[in-house]
Order: structure tokens, then sequence, then C-alpha cells
């Protein structure tokens, strides 16, 4: 009897570092760890490493191969000597938001960011914190020799090799998915007319190397990238993920380039391409809720569960953080329709849930202008598991709504990463999945009425067509 081998996945994310064992042919997880992260929007890397080796303590004996998801965007400035010159910033500090728009204006605008590297640049990504970083601190960015993204510094930490994916890679803003190369005339225009070295773009099946015990070490990916090879999304799958911000992606075979900058172009970690849109507003939208009506969550999802469909006629729109789409950074909320009649609790928490998803609803209609074919969709992230949402998102949608079981996806899917370099295989290993929760479509007639009633006000308020 022949015993598969075991991978591990690593998911370094904003909040902390999770750490999967699977069994490399089913993908069955064996065993898990966690360590905690700061809450901060800047940070010494040395904290993932960590991390990583508290939550890793014990769990790799027997392990092959092993691979790294990590938040994508965030900036590793190394010097000469291989020492980190400032704390890395991360994908949701935005102080970088001017650098982005003096950055688009530089290039010739929106279209000519979409045609050269997929996307337009926000604060969230590297070019822009690159562009501030020169800007406000040129003295340590003259000592900058290396950029990397936070999950291409583990892999350098575990195996000494300067290595990314061109998944991650798509999120920086000086990478074009399409020609599948590095735009480094757009780095230097970023970075005071350097362009520091940056790390090699593996295969997706590549291996970056081994670590000093022989562990095989995947080229990893991104945080999206790495739950998309998860959950095997093929053609007409879309993920809505509800965390703390909400995003929405598919995968597809050609290139989109959205001029608007709703929909970022990356790539995923299979060779293919990842459109992506994302809110800064998905499940906080419900917490801050529940805690201005005074209950919890549980509490929220019994209001709003009680209240008709379209909540009396109020409409939210949940902009509580302003959002990460250029012409809506400093937006923010509004509740609209109040009468006597309808102001009630279970109305307000009813708005609130739909509020949310009417706007991940929009961003799905982004995602189709820009080539994505959805049939169903797949509904992940810890509101995934509200009762509310689960109610209003067939609605919502207007289409079947898959709700897979509870899990780490990015750090599966870079166990899967992991397996597929091991087995050196074509395409990734096949695992096994759980039967997810089917959720049929929901009246859509309802659903229409909806997503228009908010559209119009997001015009009527914000100008945004």
């Amino acid at each position: 009897m022949t015993t598969a081998p075991l991978v591990a996945g690593v998911d370094s994310s904003t909040q902390s570092t999770k750490v999967v064992v699977c069994d490399a042919s089913t993908g069955a997880v064996v065993r898990t760890g966690r360590a905690a992260h700061p809450d901060t929007t800047e940070v010494d890397p040395q904290v993932w490493w960590d991390a990583f080796t508290e939550a890793s303590a014990g769990l790799l004996d027997g392990v092959r191969a092993i691979g790294v998801g990590g938040q994508q965007h965030g900036m590793v400035t190394l010097d000469e000597a291989g020492n980190v010159v400032r704390p890395a910033l991360l994908w949701n500090d935005t102080r970088s938001g001017k650098a982005a728009d003096d950055l688009v204006a530089e290039l010739g605008g929106p279209h000519i960011w979409a045609d050269a590297v997929g996307s337009v640049p926000v604060a969230s990504f590297t070019v822009t914190k690159l562009r501030w970083m020169a800007e406000h601190e040129p003295e340590l960015a003259d000592r900058v020799t290396r950029i990397l993204l936070p999950h291409d510094w583990l892999t350098w930490k575990l195996t000494g090799e300067l290595v990314t994916d061109r998944g991650d890679a798509s999120g920086t803003g000086y990478f074009s998915p399409a020609k599948n190369a590095y735009r480094e005339d757009i780095l230097a225009t970023a970075f005071g007319g350097r362009a520091p070295e940056l790390p090699r773009v593996l295969g997706a099946r590549e291996a970056a190397g081994r670590t000093e015990s022989g562990i095989l070490v995947s080229a990893g990916t991104g945080d999206n990238m790495a739950a998309a090879l998860a959950l095997g999304l093929g053609e007409g799958d879309v993920v809505v993920s509800l965390g703390t911000s909400g995003t929405v992606f598919g995968v597809c075979e050609t290139a989109p380039a959205d001029p608007t900058g709703i929909v970022a172009g990356f790539a995923d970690a299979t060779g293919r391409f990842l459109p992506l849109a994302c809110t800064l507003n998905a499940a906080r939208v419900l917490t801050a809720t529940a805690t201005a009506l005074g209950t919890d969550l549980a509490g929220l999802d019994r209001l709003a569960l009680a209240a008709e469909p379209g909540a009396g006629g109020l409409t939210l729109l949940p902009y509580l953080d302003g959002e990460r789409t250029p012409n809506l950074p400093d937006a923010a909320g509004s509740l609209h329709g109040l009468r006597r009649a309808n102001m009630t609790l279970e109305n307000l928490a009813r708005a609130a849930v739909e509020g949310m998803l009417s706007g991940l609803a929009a961003a799905l209609d982004a995602l189709q202008d820009n080539g994505i074919i959805a049939r169903r969709i797949l509904l992940i992230g810890g509101a995934a598991q509200s009762g509310a949402v689960r109610a209003v998102a067939p609605i919502v949608f207007g289409l079947p709504v898959v709700v897979p079981e509870p899990a780490e996806h990015v750090a599966l899917g870079a166990a899967r990463q992991a397996a597929w370099a091991l087995a050196g295989t074509g395409e990734p290993p096949a695992w096994s999945e759980d039967k997810p929760q089917l959720l049929p479509a929901g009246d859509s007639t309802a659903g229409q009425e909806l997503r228009q009633r908010h559209l119009e006000i997001r015009e009527l308020v914000h100008h945004i067509q």
C-alpha cells in the first residue's frame, strides 16, 4: 500500500498566516495552523516570516511541496544586501491615492493604462506606492535595488530565489498580462527614472526551488488567483467573495482591458486571465449596520429575513469606506426612499443586505461587459454564511448561487499549485470537492428592480452611469 505525498499551502493575508497540509492526490486537508498579523497598513515583512514559522510549526513533517498565496499589490523593497529598506506598504494603505491620479494622467489617461497593463491603477497597486516612496522618501528610494510582492518575499525566504508568477505580477501596474512581460518603462516612470531588479516570472506549474530541508516550492501566486485555483473555476463560473472587502472575478481566455478602471485585467494562476472587480464595502456593511441597530449579525439576519424583498422602498448605497474605483474614492454612504411607513428595523436591515449585494451585482455587470460569461455564482467568504445573504443573493444576481463549504480557499489553492509543481503534469491535479449548497435563481423581476434602483440612485448621487 502506497501513501500519497503531502503538500502544503500558505495564505499570507492582511490579517494572518494560514497553513494547510493536504493529500496531494485528493486535496483532503490533513492538518492546519494559523498565526495572526498586526492590524496595520504597513508592516516589517519579518512579521510574515515569523507568522509562517509559528503557523507551520510541527505541520511540515512529510510534506514534499509547498506553495505560497499572498495578499496582492503590497510593496516590499530590498537594498543591495537583501535587507528590507522600509516597512512593506500593504494594498489597503491609501496614502498613494494622489500618486495613482498623477500616474494615470502622466501616461496619457485610463485607456492607455488599460491597453498597457490591463488595469487602471488605484492606490492599492504597487506602482502607485513606488511613486509615493520616490516622492516622499527619496533617500530610502535611492537604496532600493529589488522590488518584490509579499508572496515573492516569502518564496525568496524559503528558496533564496527572486521569482514570482504572472498572476500576482499582474497586480503591480508594471506587468502586461497580455504580453506576459514587465513594463520597465512604466516602473521607471513611477520610480524616479530607475527600474530596480524584479522577480523572474515563472510558469504556472514551474517550481521556484527548494527549501534547505529539500521541500519543493512552487511559484506561488496572489490571493485571488489562489482562490480561483482552489475552486477550479471554469467558463461560466463567477466568484463573489464577501470578506472585509468584496471581490467579483471569473476566468477567461482573452486579456481584458477596461478603461473605466472598474475591472482589473489580472492574470490567473493557470495561464488564463482573471478579470476582477473589487469593492471596499462588503461584510463590514453588515457588521456596521448590526451595530447601528443595536444587535449582532445573527440579529441582523433575523431582522432582514422578516422584511419583504425591496425593503419597503429603502435603498442603501453602502459606500461606508469610500470605494476602490477611481470615480468613487471619497464617496459616502447614503440611504434613500425613507418614509415614515417603511422606517423599521427590519427594512433597514434588509436594505443593508440588498445594498451590499447590489454593489457587487454592479461589479458583475462590469465583468460581463468585459467578456466574462456568468452562468452561476460561487459565494464565498465570511458573509456567505449569513442566512439573509443566502436568501437575497439569488434574487439580486438572478443566477443560481452555489455556496461551497467554508474553507481556506487561498491556502488550498496554493497547496494545489504545489501539488501541480510536484506532479509536473499538464493540468492541475483534479481534487475531489465537497458537495456545495445550491441556491436556485430567485425572482428575476424583483432582482432587476433592486439592481436598477441601485444604479439609478448611484447615478443621481454620484453621477456614475
